[in-house]
C-alpha cells in the first residue's frame, strides 16, 4: 500500500468548484472530485500554519497549551511512526517555515525530504544592497522579509523556477521511481496559494482586469483600508496562483492514471486553513473572529479500500484525523495520545466520528462548531489573562522567546501526552493582535447564515455549545487558566 498527500497552505474552500465556486479556472480540482470523497464539514484545528502541522504529526490539538513552535521532545509524530515501522516517508516542500526556528524539526522526522527555496521571505540569494520595490502596498510586517522578497523574485520567472513548479515536480520524479515500490508515504507540500499571490504571468493571464493602481498581491493582516478596484485586484491575484496550483493537482492526477496507482495509493488532498481576501471587511488568516472563510477547508480523499468516489460527506473532520487515518491505513497502532480519528469508515460509510470539533489560535478565541453551528468564545477579561504556554521547545516564528520570559519559568506537573515529562510553564508572548472589544462571544447558524452577517442570541443553543467546548477543551486537558479566561468553570457543563 502507499499514500500520497498533496497539501496546499492557505487553500480557500469557497473559491474552488467542488464547493460550489465557478468563478475560477480549476478543472483539476473539479477532476478530483470526481475521483475522490469530498468533505463538506472539514474544519481546522490550531491555527495557523506550524500549529496545524504539529497537529498533522501529533494528531492532536496544539493550540491550548501554545503557540508556534517546533515538535516537542515527548510528541507523537505520524510520518516518524511510519517510518519506524518500515515504511518509508519523504517529505518534498517549498515551506520555508520548516526551516526556521518555529519549525526546524519537523522535516527531519521523514525518512528524507526536499526543499525548493524561495517561497515568501525565504532567505535564499545573498544580496546585500535594497532591492528596488515598484509603487506598492501590502508586503510583510518585517522589512527584512520583504527584502528578500524582492530577491528572491528575480531569480523566479520562468515557470520552471518557482518553488511550487520544483516541488512538484520532484514529487513526480518519487511517484515514477517508487511506483513499483510498496509501503511508502509521500507529502507534496507547496506554500502555494499562501501570500504573496506571485503566480507565472500564464495565470495571470486568465484574469485580466484594468487596474493602474500601485502593485499589490501581498495583503497585511487586519482590517481593509484599500480600495474597492484594490481588493478586487488582489482577489485575481490569489485567484491566478490559485489556479496554478489547480495545473500542477493535475499533474499528480495524470501521474495515477497513468501509472494506476488508483488501485492501491490513498491520496489525500488537503490544507491548513483559508484565508479572507477582504470577506467581513477583513484580510488574512490570522485575524480574529474565524469566519467560514479560513476556518472551513476543503479536503479530498481516495481511499483505495473502499473505492468510494465522486460522492460528499457531511461528516465532521479535522487535520487530527489524518494521522490516524494513515497510521491504519499502514496496519499500525495508533498512539494512545492521538485525539483523530481514523476515517477509515467515514469515507466508506458516511460514519461520524465526533459531535462537534474545536478550533482556535493560542490566545486567541477558543471556538467549536457541531456542523450547524459556531460558537466563538471570547475572554472574559480585558487584558485576555491568564494565558501561558507550555513547552520545552521556547521558540516561536523566527525566534526564541525573550530572556525576561524565560527568566520567569516554573516547571508544570506533567500532561497524560507529555509521556512523564515535565514542561516549562511561561507567561505566552502575544504574536497576533485580537480585537476582542469589538469581537468578544459570538454564534452563529450558519446552515441559516453561512456568510455569518449576524450573531444571534439564543440561550439553549449556546448552553449547548458551550458544553461541547467544555468536553473539548477537558478531553484535550486545557490548562486551568484557559478555562479561566474564557470565564468558564472547569468540570462544569450548562445545566
Amino acid at each position: 500500500m502507499k499514500a500520497i498527500m498533496v497539501m496546499f497552505d492557505s487553500l480557500n474552500r469557497h473559491m474552488l468548484p467542488p464547493y460550489g465556486y465557478e468563478d475560477i479556472y480549476a478543472p483539476s480540482f473539479k477532476r478530483l472530485q470526481e475521483k475522490t470523497v469530498t468533505f463538506d464539514q472539514s474544519w481546522v484545528g490550531s491555527m495557523p500554519c506550524m500549529p496545524a502541522r504539529r497537529d498533522l504529526h501529533t494528531g492532536r490539538y496544539n493550540f491550548l497549551h501554545r503557540g508556534w513552535g517546533p515538535l516537542e521532545p515527548f510528541d507523537n509524530s505520524m510520518p516518524e511512526i511510519l517510518k519506524n515501522n518500515g515504511i518509508y516517508t519523504h517529505l518534498i516542500t517549498d515551506h520555508q517555515h520548516y526551516w526556521e526556528d518555529g519549525g526546524y524539526n519537523y522535516h527531519t522526522r521523514y525518512n528524507s525530504f526536499e526543499f525548493s527555496r524561495g517561497q515568501e521571505g525565504d532567505t535564499w540569494k545573498g544580496v546585500v544592497k535594497k532591492p528596488k520595490f515598484p509603487p506598492m502596498i501590502g508586503g510583510h510586517d518585517l522589512p527584512s522579509v520583504n527584502h528578500h522578497d524582492w530577491v528572491n523574485r528575480k531569480y523566479i520567472t520562468k515557470e520552471e523556477d518557482f518553488p511550487q513548479a520544483i516541488t512538484f515536480e520532484r514529487g513526480l520524479e518519487f511517484i515514477r521511481k517508487n511506483s513499483q515500490e510498496d509501503n511508502w508515504f509521500l507529502q507534496i507540500e507547496t506554500f502555494d496559494p499562501h501570500e504573496p499571490f506571485y503566480a507565472h504571468e500564464k495565470y495571470r493571464k486568465l484574469y485580466e482586469h484594468d487596474y493602474n493602481g500601485p502593485h499589490f498581491d501581498w495583503p497585511r493582516y487586519g482590517k481593509v483600508n484599500e480600495t474597492r478596484e484594490q481588493v478586487q485586484h488582489c482577489g485575481f491575484e490569489y485567484k491566478a496562483l490559485l489556479s496554478m496550483c489547480d495545473a500542477y493537482l493535475g499533474k499528480v492526477l495524470d501521474m495515477m492514471d497513468k501509472l494506476n496507482l488508483w488501485e492501491d495509493t490513498m491520496l489525500i488532498v488537503n490544507t491548513d486553513h483559508g484565508f479572507l481576501l477582504g470577506e467581513h471587511d477583513f484580510w488574512g488568516k490570522c485575524v480574529q473572529p474565524f469566519y467560514n472563510e479560513v476556518a472551513r477547508t476543503p479536503l479530498f480523499i481516495w481511499d483505495p479500500r473502499s473505492k468510494r468516489m465522486g460522492e460528499r460527506n457531511d461528516c465532521l473532520v479535522q487535520m487530527i484525523d489524518l494521522p490516524p487515518t494513515l497510521l491504519e491505513f499502514f496496519h499500525i497502532e495508533i498512539p494512545k495520545e492521538m485525539q483523530g480519528k481514523p476515517l477509515r469508515d467515514t469515507i466508506a460509510a458516511n460514519k461520524p466520528v465526533r459531535e462537534a470539533v474545536l478550533f482556535g489560535i493560542h490566545g486567541g478565541h477558543v471556538n467549536c462548531t457541531d456542523g450547524k453551528y459556531v460558537y466563538m468564545r471570547g475572554p472574559a477579561t480585558n487584558d485576555n489573562q491568564p494565558l501561558n504556554s507550555y513547552t520545552l521547545m521556547p521558540v516561536r516564528l523566527r525566534e526564541f522567546y525573550s530572556l525576561q520570559t524565560l527568566k520567569n519559568i516554573t516547571l508544570m506537573a506533567p500532561f497524560s501526552f507529555t509521556k512523564g515529562i515535565q514542561t516549562m510553564k511561561m507567561k505566552s508572548e502575544s504574536v497576533y493582535d485580537v480585537d476582542f472589544d469589538a469581537y468578544r462571544t459570538m454564534l452563529f447558524d450558519i446552515q441559516a447564515d453561512p456568510a455569518q452577517s449576524n450573531s444571534i442570541h439564543n440561550s439553549e443553543i449556546e448552553k449547548k455549545m458551550i458544553n461541547h467546548l467544555i468536553n473539548l477543551m477537558e478531553e484535550n486537558e486545557a490548562p486551568e487558566e484557559q478555562f479561566e479566561r474564557l470565564g468558564l468553570e472547569v468540570h462544569a457543563p450548562i445545566a
